[in-house]
C-alpha cells in the first residue's frame, strides 16, 4: 500500500513551496476539465522506485488563544492518516509559540516526525542554525531551501527510509473500491454485495474506521471489494472536514482497478461528489456511478429519466461511466452492479489493433479536417495505442501545437464510437513526428 506523508507547520514557513517541489515529477493523468474543482492538497511523489502520497495542510496559528478550529481538524486528520510527518519551520527565525504548540500536538503521536528547517539558503547558515532546533525534541532535523531546491535528496532519503517498493502481495483478482462522501451508504452497499453483515452499518456519518478489503466470489471468479470510510469518528473532530475525508478514498483508489462512486438519491449531487470522481479519473481507474437509496424514490421511471439528464449535465467530464440505480438497503437492482464493474475493468485494459485504429482515425480526419491556424493545418500521420489502465493513444503529427481541444474531443469521441471503452477514461497524447521523445520510444 502506498505510504502517506503530510506537511505541517505554522503559516508562511514554505509548506506549499515544498509541496510543489516534491510533486514536480508527478506522472498521474492531469484532469483539466471545467466543472471539476480540486484543491491541490494531495499529490503523488516518486523518488527512485518509491511512490508515496503527499498531503499539504493549512498553516496552524494560535490566533486568539486556540488553534483555528477548521485548520486544527484538518491537521489532526492528516496526522492521523500519515505514516511520516514533515514538520516545517522557518530556519531563519527563532521558534515561536505556534511552533511549540505544533510540537506538543506531534508529541502525542507515535509517527516518525522529520523537522524540515526551510529557508536556509547556504551551508554556513545551515550549520549555524541546525542545532538550535533540536530543542523541539525530535531526532531528525534537516536543513533545506525550497526556493533554491537545496538538500531535498537528503529530506527524501529520510522520508522514504524504511518504505518498501512493493509491500502488497501480487493479487491478480479484480479489486474495486466503494467511494463517496460520508453517509451515502457505502458500507450498506458493501454488505449487499457480500450478502452478509461484514462491515459496520450506521446512519451516523463516519462510523467506518478504516478501508476494509474483503474477498468474495461472483460467478465462480474471485473479487476484492474495498470499503472506504468517509471520515473517521473520534468525538466531533472529523465532522464537517469533507475535504480531508478524501484521504482514505485516495488510498483505496490507488489499490483498486475500478472505483464505484456512490451518490445519495435522497440528497442529490453536490460538488464533493465531483471532487471524488475527479481523483478516480486522475488515477486512471475504471469508474461506475451508483445512485443509492433508490427505494425512497417515488415515480421511479420518471425520476430515473430526470436523474440520467442530471448526471449527464453534472458529470460532463465522465459521460462514459455507466450509472446503476439501486437500493443497498433492500438489495433491489443490486444484481445490475457487478456486470458494470467487470465491464469497466475489461475496458480499462482493452487493447486495439494498430491497423484498425489507424483506419478509424484516417476516416475521421478525412471526414472532418482539423481547424487551421495562420494557414497551417494539423496532419496526423500515424496512431497507435501505447498503454492500458487507462488506455493511452499516441498520435504522430506534423505539429502538436495545432491540436485544438475541440478536435481532440472529436478524436476521442471517434475512438469511443468505434471501440468499447465504456467505464474507463482514455488518454490522448500528440507528438511531433521525428521528435526526441518519438525517437526514444522507437529505440525502446
Amino acid at each position: 500500500m502506498k505510504k502517506t506523508v503530510c506537511l505541517i507547520g505554522r503559516p508562511n514557513v514554505g509548506k506549499s513551496t515544498i509541496f510543489n517541489r516534491l510533486i514536480k515529477e508527478q506522472k498521474s493523468i492531469i484532469l483539466d476539465t471545467p466543472g471539476v474543482t480540486r484543491d491541490r492538497v494531495y499529490g503523488d511523489v516518486t523518488y527512485g522506485d518509491v511512490h508515496f502520497l503527499l498531503v499539504d495542510t493549512g498553516g496552524i496559528d494560535l490566533g486568539l488563544g486556540d488553534f483555528n478550529k477548521d485548520i486544527k481538524m484538518q491537521a489532526e486528520l492528516a496526522i492521523d492518516e500519515s505514516d511520516v510527518i514533515v514538520f516545517v519551520v522557518d530556519g531563519r527565525e527563532d521558534l515561536t509559540s505556534n511552533d511549540f504548540a505544533i510540537r506538543d500536538l506531534l508529541m502525542k503521536t507515535d509517527k516518525k516526525v522529520i523537522v524540515a528547517l526551510n529557508k536556509l539558503d547556504n551551508v554556513a547558515m545551515q550549520e549555524e542554525r541546525i542545532y538550535y532546533y533540536y530543542e523541539l525534541g525530535f531526532s531528525y532535523v534537516i536543513p533545506i531551501s525550497a526556493s533554491h531546491n537545496l538538500n531535498f535528496d537528503t529530506l527524501l532519503d529520510e522520508i522514504t527510509s524504511g518504505f518498501m517498493v512493493n509491500e502488497d502481495e501480487i493479487d491478480m483478482s479484480l479489486k474495486f473500491c466503494i467511494i463517496g462522501r460520508p453517509n451515502v451508504g457505502k458500507s450498506s452497499l458493501t454488505n449487499a454485495i457480500l450478502n452478509e453483515e461484514r462491515a459496520i452499518v450506521s446512519d451516523v456519518a463516519g462510523t467506518t474506521r478504516d478501508a476494509v478489503d474483503t474477498k468474495f466470489k461472483y460467478n465462480g471468479e474471485e473479487y476484492t471489494v474495498i470499503d472506504t470510510a468517509g471520515m473517521r469518528k473520534r468525538g466531533k473532530i472529523y465532522e464537517s472536514v469533507e475535504k480531508y475525508s478524501l484521504l482514505r478514498s485516495l488510498k483505496a483508489i490507488d489499490r483498486s482497478d475500478v472505483c464505484v462512486l456512490v451518490i445519495d438519491a435522497s440528497i442529490g449531487i453536490i460538488e464533493h461528489d465531483k471532487h471524488i470522481a475527479g481523483y478516480a479519473i486522475e488515477a486512471g481507474k475504471g469508474l461506475v456511478l451508483v445512485v443509492n437509496k433508490w427505494d425512497v424514490i417515488e415515480n421511479k421511471d420518471t425520476e430515473m429519466k430526470k436523474w440520467k439528464a442530471l448526471l449527464k449535465n453534472e458529470f460532463q467530464f465522465m459521460t462514459y461511466a455507466k450509472t446503476v440505480f439501486l437500493s443497498a438497503k433492500t438489495k433491489k437492482r443490486i444484481h445490475t452492479l457487478m456486470p458494470e464493474i467487470i465491464s469497466a475493468y475489461e475496458n480499462n485494459r482493452r487493447e486495439v489493433k494498430t491497423s484498425l485504429l489507424n483506419n478509424v482515425i484516417n476516416d475521421a480526419t478525412r471526414l472532418h479536417d482539423a481547424p487551421g491556424y495562420k494557414g497551417k493545418k494539423l496532419k496526423i500521420y500515424f496512431t497507435n495505442q501505447t498503454g492500458i489502465c487507462p488506455p493511452k493513444f499516441t498520435f504522430r503529427c506534423n505539429n502538436k501545437g495545432l491540436v485544438h481541444f475541440s478536435y481532440e474531443r472529436y478524436l476521442e469521441n471517434t475512438i469511443r464510437a468505434n471501440f468499447d471503452f465504456t467505464g474507463t477514461p482514455i488518454v490522448l497524447q500528440f507528438k511531433n513526428r521525428g521528435s526526441k521523445d518519438d525517437l526514444l520510444e522507437e529505440e525502446e
